[in-house]
């Protein structure tokens, strides 16, 4: 690695980046492009470059449990939800999540990201997102056989950055079958489909379907979308593009296995808090650190409020529960927490489907032989989580608009009084995501391509096709504490799952809506039978006990350091600073004010990049 214990105790640097994650290298790679500018970075686990278990695509989950790889959250029991104690994982070492997440490609939409703006915000737009994302993406154009499944415009999606984009080397009939399922079901409703399918249709249907653009702000429609792999079907993270071609900087430092436990202040004369260093430990000795110009914090939604909340920073009455001495009251710190909720449903394939899913794997000569074949760039471990579809409230249901005066009743019943700061512009910026008429999809279906649901178990070779089903523009909304002074200690995490039950009816409308996927040719002609939650369960109040029992998150938590002003519940201003501090900010999906309905991917990715030109006084 880059530095030792003795290049960084004591020592100064410009700018201290608390986690080596998505944002943090990313950051970290901008700030040193200047060799004037000394950067130095702090990560808690370690580097893991050139490790196959990380840099293997198609590994979904196996780095899970793995305190190597991942860092394991205990989540409250959920009093909405039955009582479950669900687990987050996030990633442990250089790059963070993206060196475990299941490497997706999908931007948000248009709407989504003005939204930033919107809550009070300048400088946070679409516009300045696509810029960004110009600067991120490095893709490479499929195949010409490849092209024919993939009928994308790939002039909206960058080609020349360090993150390397693609499509997998295959996408199997299955899939597309799938899709085609997926499309005929939901023509009648008015989707707009992303795929030049009309050969498979009649023509009367064909001429009723609109082409649209995944990558340029507007996913409502079912599609494939890239993955972050290269050319060599290799995993494409931030370690890979902007870590590794970036590591023989003589500015850029990088200390791992250095785990963060506290920011140390000062106060101005203003009465401001000033940043100056940084206390971590490192092999059970404990260290400081001193910044310059800044202290950046982006240690993920999970780390960056319990960071701030060690450091003395947050509301007071959790300090004091927690022991910590308050140096600013920040109420907003580690509330307003938006998560995204799935649930699986799973199929049986038949015997003479033409279909390597990931079940296969679970033998283990097969394992091994795919563990060669991925050696040439072939096999399951070159394939993607790459089929999705986006649909809006009036698409997925006949209830919507029963529904969505659920949701107006929830806004028309605000206690001023009682009511979070900042609370109510969300809402009525959900509303309009809901209201009939709507084009901003937050409702998906993810084909997966094995089993991934509960709670029945899979039968020894069988293979499975799995449709996952999420609510990306959630009601809920939790909160991130530290309950102890001992930062060893993990923060308390209460994602308050289905305290608004529209999340609830919503995941219900999902499943029920699978399930006529999968009874729709042609996917129909592939399948066996349902096995989760299976055919016992089919009433509505069978389907939502099964869901309780069995929905999962997508582990794209935000906002718990939202970017709002500071008397909406904000954390950090539109600058990203923290508000009452002079040089302290946060770079993270945690100053996300308002979810974005799709994975958060690309999103870390464009808001450490706008951070970095905030910070050097670019924008």
């Amino acid at each position: 690695m880059s530095a030792k214990i003795e290049d960084v105790a004591n020592q100064f640097f410009d700018f201290v980046i608390l986690g080596g994650g998505t944002a943090g290298l990313t950051l970290a790679a901008r700030l040193s492009e200047d060799p004037a500018r000394t950067v130095l970075v702090l990560e808690g686990g370690a580097a893991h470059i050139d490790v196959p278990d990380i840099s293997r695509p198609a590994s979904y989950g196996s780095h899970f449990a793995n305190t190597n790889y991942s860092y394991e959250y205990k989540v409250s029991k959920q009093e909405f939800a039955g009582g479950r104690e669900l687990v987050w994982q996030r990633g442990k070492g250089l790059g963070g999540s993206s060196g475990i997440n299941f490497l997706c490609w999908l931007k948000p939409s248009r709407e989504d990201i003005d939204a930033f703006g919107a809550l009070g915000n300048p400088g946070w737009s679409w516009e300045n997102y696509q810029r960004r994302m110009q600067n991120i993406e490095g893709f490479s154009a499929p195949s010409e056989d490849a092209k024919q499944n993939v009928n994308l415009k790939f002039d909206t999606i960058g080609k020349d950055g360090p993150l390397k984009l693609q499509f997998p080397n295959k996408i199997d009939e299955a899939e597309q079958h799938i899709q085609q399922a997926s499309l005929i079901l939901f023509t009648t409703g008015g989707i707009r489909w992303m795929l030049t399918y009309e050969h498979r249709l009649s023509s009367t249907t064909a001429s009723t379907l609109r082409h649209t653009q995944s990558m340029s702000g507007d996913p409502q429609g079912f599609f494939f979308a890239p993955v972050s792999h290269d050319q060599k079907s290799q995993r494409s993270y931030s370690t890979t593009a902007f870590y590794v071609p970036n590591k023989d900087r003589e500015n850029l430092s990088v200390l791992v296995n250095a785990s963060v436990r506290k920011v140390h202040t000062a106060t101005s004369p203003e009465s401001n808090l000033i940043a100056t260093g940084v206390e971590f430990e490192y092999e059970g000795n404990v260290y400081d650190v001193n910044a310059r110009k800044e202290v950046i914090i982006s240690s993920g939604a999970l780390g960056s409020p319990h960071i701030l909340e060690l450091s003395g920073i947050g509301s007071k009455d959790v300090l004091e529960k927690a022991g910590v001495p308050m140096k600013l009251d920040l109420p907003g710190v580690g509330e307003n927490v938006q998560e995204h909720i799935m649930v699986g449903l799973s199929w049986e394939l038949k015997d003479d489907v033409q279909f390597d899913t990931l079940d296969i794997l679970r033998d283990p000569e097969t394992y091994a032989k795919h563990l060669e074949l991925h050696k040439t760039v072939e096999g399951v471990f070159t394939t993607g989580v790459t089929s999705f579809g986006f649909v809006t409230l009036d698409q997925l249901t006949s209830r919507s608009l029963e529904i969505y005066k659920s949701m107006e009743d929830i806004v028309a019943k605000l206690d001023p009084k009682t009511t979070p700061p900042g609370l109510l512009e969300q809402y009525k910026l959900l509303l309009e995501r809901y209201k009939p008429g709507s084009t901003n999809p937050g409702l998906e279906f993810i084909s997966f391509p094995g089993l991934m649901s509960f709670p029945n178990p899979p039968e020894a070779g069988k293979r499975y096709i799995t449709l996952l089903v999420a609510v990306n523009h959630p009601w809920s909304r939790g909160t991130i504490h530290a309950t102890s002074n001992d930062p060893s200690k993990l923060p308390e995490i209460d994602p308050h799952y289905f305290e608004q039950g529209v999340d609830l009816t919503l995941l219900l409308e999902l499943a029920k809506r699978a399930r006529e996927v999968a009874n729709t040719s042609p996917m129909k002609e592939m399948i066996v039978n349902e096995l989760n939650p299976g055919p016992k369960v089919q009433t509505d109040e069978e389907l939502s006990g099964w869901i309780k029992e069995t929905f999962g998150t997508v582990w794209h938590t935000s906002s718990s350091c939202s970017m709002l002003p500071k008397d909406k519940g904000g954390v950090v201003d539109h600058t990203l600073k923290v508000h009452g501090t002079i040089n302290l900010r946060v770079v993270d999906l945690s100053v996300v004010p308002l979810h974005v309905g799709t994975h958060t991917q690309s999103t870390v990715y464009g808001i450490a990049d706008q951070a970095a030109d905030i910070i050097l006084g670019r924008c």
